[in-house]
């Protein structure tokens, strides 16, 4: 038996707004705070996706 407890929670929605803030921010070049978006997220796994190779079979 495990002593851990499960805990119920919420699944997570993806944003309405593509450029709505998802909760993290990054230091630009010029040392300002910009938040991360759900747009930047996207389009950084999108870039990830086409530097994947494929399985092999």
């Amino acid at each position: 038996m495990s002593l851990q407890t499960h805990q119920q929670s919420t699944p997570r929605t993806t944003p309405r707004q593509p450029q709505q803030p998802v909760g993290g921010s990054i230091i630009d070049a010029q040392g300002r705070e910009v938040p991360i978006t759900e747009d930047m997220i996207q389009r950084a796994c999108q870039e990830l996706d086409k530097t994947c190779e494929q399985p092999r079979r």
